[in-house]
């Protein structure tokens, strides 16, 4: 029989954890490189000795928070698709994609050496994200608002050139255009920028 006097100590822990991974998500895409330690425990609320005893090299943390972001990422289907309909839902998803990628960009040294060690680690993210679109995909058709002809990794990689030709911060706002422009290449119709549409400057 389990003890249960433990587990608030594992609960405690794992809220520590995410906390830790949030904060360093947001250190990352705020300070790039920059970003440090330190810094991150106290954004977190823990001590930094909580830091190391869960993350002992920045290595660790940045792999742990690189997982951490893409799970959450994916994860944000289904909230996504019980608030909108499947293409705004899509189109509010690409955004945080980009939110996303200023965090990769921040781990983006430490990040590119433990790609190259682990070749698993990238084939997993493109799953998880391609499943992602996948979710969105396949309500869009059901609604009737997104079209049947485009694989999912079809819609990842015109996201992916998106991020390639303007991933950096201060070109966030062409990003949005032209993840408009992809969306216009996604949808049956353009009825879902009714209302939405940004001035160009």
């Amino acid at each position: 029989m389990t003890d249960p006097s433990v587990r608030p100590t594992r609960a405690d822990a794992r809220a520590n954890e995410d906390r830790l991974l949030a904060a360093a998500a947001q250190a990352f895409a705020r300070d790039g490189a920059a970003a440090t330690l330190k810094q991150i425990a106290k954004d977190a609320g823990v001590g930094i000795g909580t830091l190391y005893r869960r993350f002992p090299t920045r290595e660790q943390l940045v792999d742990a928070t690189y997982r951490y972001e893409t799970s959450r990422l994916a994860a944000r289907t289904s909230a996504l698709l019980g608030e909108l309909p499947a293409d705004q839902a899509l189109r509010s998803w690409m955004s945080e994609v980009l939110d996303y990628l200023a965090a990769k960009h921040g781990m983006a040294d430490t990040l590119k050496s433990l790609l190259q060690s682990d070749e698993q680690l990238g084939s997993q993210t493109r799953e998880q994200l391609t499943d992602a679109v996948e979710e969105f995909r396949r309500a869009g058709i059901t609604q009737g608002v997104i079209r049947q002809d485009l694989p999912s990794r079809d819609i990842l990689t015109g996201l992916a050139g998106v991020t390639l030709a303007a991933g950096a911060g201060h070109q966030r706002e062409q990003a949005e255009r032209l993840l408009d422009l992809l969306m216009d290449g996604i949808t049956r119709s353009h009825g879902w920028r009714a209302g939405r549409e940004r001035p160009v400057p």
